[in-house]
C-alpha cells in the first residue's frame, strides 16, 4: 500500500503540497510495524518541508512531532527530547501556552521527560502545564487526563519522591 501511495505522487515536483503530505503518511504508517524506515521517510519528510515550506511553520511542528514520536517508539530518547523541546517552544511561541496543540506537545514533553527518568524537570513542568490544561480545556478532556496521569507515574516510579508530594 505504501508502494502504491509512492507511486502515485512520484512523479509530481518537490513543492507540491500533496507529494510532501503522502511522504508524511506513508512515514506514520510504518512507524508502528517499521519504525527504522518510517524514521527514514519521516525524516525526509520534515527536510522536504523545511526546504519548500518554511513559511507553514505549523506544518514543520507536525513533522518535527512525527519524528520525535518515532525516535520514542525506537526507545530514543535523547533525541526525542531535543526534538520535544524544539516543538513545545515553537507551539508555545506559535499558539500560547492554553492551545490544545500546545499541550499535546507538553504530554509528548512530559513523556520524553519521564522516560529519561528526569523525575524533577518532568514534575516541575507538569505542575506548571496543569493549570493551563484544566481552564482551557477542563479537567476532563483527554490531554488533561494525559498530564495527570503522566505526574501519577512520575509519582509512582520516582525512587525518591516524598510523601508530601502525593497530597498535592
Amino acid at each position: 500500500l505504501g508502494w502504491a501511495a509512492w507511486k502515485t505522487y512520484l512523479g509530481r515536483p518537490e513543492t507540491d503540497g500533496t507529494r510532501c503530505l503522502a511522504i508524511g503518511v506513508i512515514g506514520s504508517a510504518f512507524r508502528e510495524f517499521r519504525p527504522e524506515e518510517a524514521l527514514q521517510v519521516l525524516k525526509s519528510s520534515l527536510a522536504l518541508r523545511r526546504r519548500h515550506f518554511s513559511h507553514d511553520e505549523p506544518a514543520i511542528l507536525s513533522a518535527q512531532t512525527n519524528v520525535a514520536c518515532c525516535l520514542g517508539n525506537l526507545r530514543r530518547h535523547d533525541e526525542a527530547l531535543v526534538l520535544a523541546r524544539e516543538i513545545y517552544a515553537g507551539k508555545m511561541a506559535l499558539l500560547g501556552v492554553s492551545h490544545e496543540n500546545t499541550i499535546g506537545s507538553g504530554c509528548n514533553l512530559a513523556a520524553s521527560l519521564t522516560a529519561l527518568r528526569l523525575w524533577d524537570e518532568a514534575k516541575t513542568f507538569l505542575h506548571d502545564q496543569l493549570p493551563a490544561a484544566r481552564r482551557s480545556l477542563g479537567t476532563d478532556h483527554d490531554l488533561t487526563l494525559c498530564l495527570n496521569e503522566s505526574l501519577a507515574g512520575i509519582l509512582a516510579y520516582n525512587p525518591d519522591r516524598t510523601r508530601d508530594e502525593f497530597a498535592r
